[in-house]
């Protein structure tokens, strides 16, 4: 085993506690970023100036009637900009724009003395635009050719060769909703300047470096001179990699002007309306089966709702290529991305990070064409899982296949699906008008970031007199226990108490160039890094308990706190084993670094391996579905997920769940709506409340929730043996949606295939089932999906759009 995932005795790793935070959130203790106004003085309150036309360009911004306005002190626009006028990483997305790119975009900045002035200053100000023509669907920009960035294309294998040896070759289109983050913790910042003109701004951020960077280049400053804090979060979900940058940079910029403390926060409204989303995707795809019903060859076309901005789009539409194929082989493919620009907000990181958006695709092609195949879903999945020796169509090996069938063998059992399927069986067959419907799923998920110089960390770990351990990380916590993992990270490898360990607020000033807790990476790099700088300070202290109890360094162990030597009853206590080393001037504090090996990738020829290894699952759900509404309950879920060994099975767990149930929203429930009419309000959010967003909620859960951490799954290579947990199991709700549309299909004939909405609203379900009795599958009742025909024995595209069966396509039928 290697030394990064070998524990040692007793590890606190392993050992399920709660967060350690716990205790804070549910007193209502825990502080966030804007309730340290309440512990500034004399703050100044940011309101923003917003446009609500979806596209123009700005012939006049007049300020003076704001500068009116009792308790107003200053209105911020571009002029004031010492620096450079950009918020984004691609110098595409100015902080003060002179065009407007969607509804509701902020041109300029109100600080007053109280919230209510700064809100009445905003509206005050006079904005003339000149209208310009917007696209506000996917559709539009798709018909305009309105794309940006980069387009890239997977290849691998002979595609048209994959084709041409295909028995059945189905082609069909597919879109599919974005997904607002909605974090309890709205965007928040606030900045100061001390007397030394040195920049402290306080972030809700999930990458402080990224935003240190932003901020130094609107202020025109050096890094060194701005420091940015993240206390915690109220929840990030990849909402908060990018997009809380240029709200960091308005504080800063006000603080900066003012030489007082500038508070920014957004109310729910404007955080709904003002930062982006995960993004919607259509795809159009064609597919070869053999006779058996293995993949033969994919040709796919993805294009993503990247908003005005590309923000980080590119990289996320690489994601949705790489996981494409989820837990299958394709030997012959190629796969197109590209990116939309639309007048809505820049669509941005979410959960998964396109991974879901790429594997969505291709559980919709399975749930399809499965009943045309004359196969089960399921053993259509199974038929086509990697086996050993085989590669992605991006180039890298798939090693350990058999995690892939050991999680979805382990569910059915656990789960009883056999036994289940029959009894449904049976149920269907007694109940015309309620149907229900078990689905299996699997997940294979690429673990860390595809552009190989992020997967890096650094920590910072210091010892103190008394033996107390102090970590600092690069790490950020939004509530996914990421500290909770690093504190047992620390006390297992110095061999302490987890009591005898505390940690600092993560800070740009302790730990530098960061990279964003993202792509499930967080527990990987900055516990490999805390691990690390942990390692150098027991070595010291191995070299002085040796010293005191004479023997050699090698023959230490520390255990519990307690230094003793192999096969000696003598033994030395932590305490007084770093006060010696302390008066023997031994340093006492390490700088950690971790960087992840055996990674590569070249973005041009979209070829290598970018991940250090894959996180495997699966989930079998139970729903039953009102024929009349399509109304639906989720009766049962049960979960096995691979997490390696894990740090902290309580929080990992709670990840499993968490994660499932976002993803059951982002299939089911929660359908973003934008105005695309012609009318005034072009390009406005509708869906801009917890009133019209439909968020899951406790009547959403499983009836029966059964979550189980696969055993005996060390992951060589990786801290402590550990796998991430953060994005992976969002995808385990594939299941649902999958469950759903069987169920659908129970309420017509046999060996219909029926094509879905997602979100799969009870409306989408209705229209669902309404096809299915008629043994329709053309017509769901959502223009937004399109149809799955087989272009099989030369028939070409079916009328009207419908799917053919393989005994109506043989029959020229």
């Amino acid at each position: 085993m290697s030394q990064l995932s070998e524990r040692p005795e007793k590890p606190v790793v392993g050992v399920s506690m709660p967060h350690e935070s716990a205790h804070l959130h549910v007193t209502g203790t825990a502080l966030y970023t804007d309730d340290l106004v309440y512990r500034t003085k004399n703050v100044l309150h940011a309101h923003p100036v917003q446009v609500m036309k979806a596209h123009g360009r700005i012939t006049a911004l007049r300020t003076e009637p704001a500068l009116a306005v009792p308790g107003v002190v200053r209105v911020l626009t571009g002029a004031d900009v010492p620096g450079v006028n950009d918020a984004g990483m691609k110098h595409d997305e100015p902080l003060f724009p002179d065009e407007v790119m969607f509804y509701g975009h902020a041109v300029a900045w109100v600080l007053a003395e109280t919230l209510e002035a700064a809100r009445l200053g905003a509206a005050a100000v006079e904005v003339e635009l000149d209208e310009l023509p917007s696209l506000v669907t996917l559709q539009e920009a798709i018909a305009a050719d309105s794309f940006h960035g980069a387009r890239p294309v997977m290849l691998s294998g002979d595609v048209d060769a994959g084709f041409a040896d295909s028995v059945h070759v189905f082609t069909g289109e597919f879109q599919f909703s974005d997904q607002e983050h909605f974090y309890l913790e709205t965007h928040a910042a606030l900045a100061h300047v001390d007397e030394a003109e040195q920049v402290f701004v306080q972030s809700s951020t999930q990458h402080p470096s990224e935003t240190q960077e932003i901020v130094a280049h609107v202020l025109g400053l050096h890094s060194h001179e701005v420091t940015v804090q993240c206390l915690r979060m109220g929840g990030g979900f990849g909402g908060k990699e990018m997009q809380p940058h240029g709200f960091a940079a308005i504080a800063a910029l006000g603080a900066k002007l003012t030489g007082r403390p500038v508070r920014l926060r957004l109310n729910r409204t404007q955080d709904l309306t003002m930062s982006g989303k995960r993004h919607g995707f259509h795809a159009k795809w064609k597919i070869g089966f053999d006779a058996d019903g293995r993949i033969q060859a994919l040709d796919a076309t993805l294009t993503a709702d990247g908003g005005w901005s590309l923000d980080l789009s590119e990289p996320v539409v690489a994601r949705a290529l790489c996981h494409i194929d989820n837990t299958y082989w394709i030997p012959h493919a190629r796969i197109a991305g590209r990116i939309a620009r639309t007048n809505k907000v820049s669509n941005t990181a979410f959960r998964g990070f396109g991974g879901p958006q790429g594997m969505l695709v291709i559980e919709d092609i399975m749930g399809r064409c499965a009943p045309l195949l004359g196969l089960d879903p399921m053993e259509l999945r199974e038929r086509n899982f990697y086996r050993q020796g085989q590669s992605t169509p991006y180039g890298q090996p798939v090693v350990r296949p058999e995690r892939i069938s050991a999680v979805w063998q382990q569910v059915q059992d656990n789960a009883g699906v056999a036994d289940r399927k029959r009894e449904i069986d049976a149920f269907n067959a007694a109940h015309p008008n309620t149907k229900r419907a078990l689905a299996v799923t699997g997940l294979k998920f690429g673990i860390s970031f595809n552009l190989t110089a992020f997967n890096q960390g650094g920590a910072l770990v210091l010892i103190y007199k008394d033996g107390s351990v102090l970590i600092n990380h690069g790490g950020t916590e939004m509530g996914q226990g990421l500290h909770t993992k690093m504190l047992q990270v620390a006390a297992t490898t110095l061999g302490i108490p987890l009591h005898k360990v505390r940690l600092a607020p993560t800070r740009t000033d302790k730990v530098p160039n960061t990279s964003a807790t993202a792509a499930s990476a967080g527990a990987d790099l900055n516990g490999a890094a805390v691990k690390n700088a942990c390692e150098q300070l027991r070595e010291r202290l191995l070299q002085v308990a040796a010293t005191q109890l004479g023997s050699h360094a090698s023959d230490v162990r520390i255990v519990e706190g307690v230094a003793r030597t192999l096969g000696s009853d003598k033994e030395l206590a932590w305490d007084d084993l770093v006060r010696t080393a302390y008066f023997q001037r031994v340093q006492l504090s390490a700088a950690g670094f971790y960087r992840t090996e055996g990674l590569h990738w070249d973005a041009k020829t979209f070829h290598g391996s970018p991940f250090k290894y894959f996180a495997h699952g699966a989930a079998a759900a139970e729903v039953e579905v009102d024929g009349f509404t399509g109304a639906y309950r989720i009766r049962r879920v049960d979960i096995v997920h691979d997490v390696g060994d894990s740090l902290s099975p309580m929080i990992d767990i709670g990840q499993v769940e968490g994660g499932f149930v976002q993803g059951a929203g982002w299939l089911t429930l929660e359908d973003m709506r934008w105005d695309a009419s012609d009318g005034p309000n072009r390009g406005r959010l509708l869906t801009q409340a917890a009133s019209t967003y439909k968020l899951p909620s406790f009547s959403e859960m499983p009836e029966e929730f059964n979550v189980t951490l696969l055993e005996n799954a060390t992951e060589e290579g990786a801290v402590y043996g550990s796998k991430a947990v953060g994005e992976p199991p969002l995808m385990l709700a594939f299941s649902v949606r999958e469950a759903l549309r069987q169920a659908a299909s129970a309420f017509g004939p046999g060996g219909v295939s029926v094509e879905l909405a997602s979100p799969a609203t009870p409306e989408a379900v209705y229209w669902a089932i309404q096809a299915a009795r008629q043994g329709d599958v053309s017509r769901n009742g959502d223009a937004r999906n399109g149809s799955a025909t087989d272009d099989h024995a030369g028939n070409g595209h079916a009328a009207n759009g419908r799917i053919r069966t393989d005994a109506q396509a043989l029959s020229g039928a």
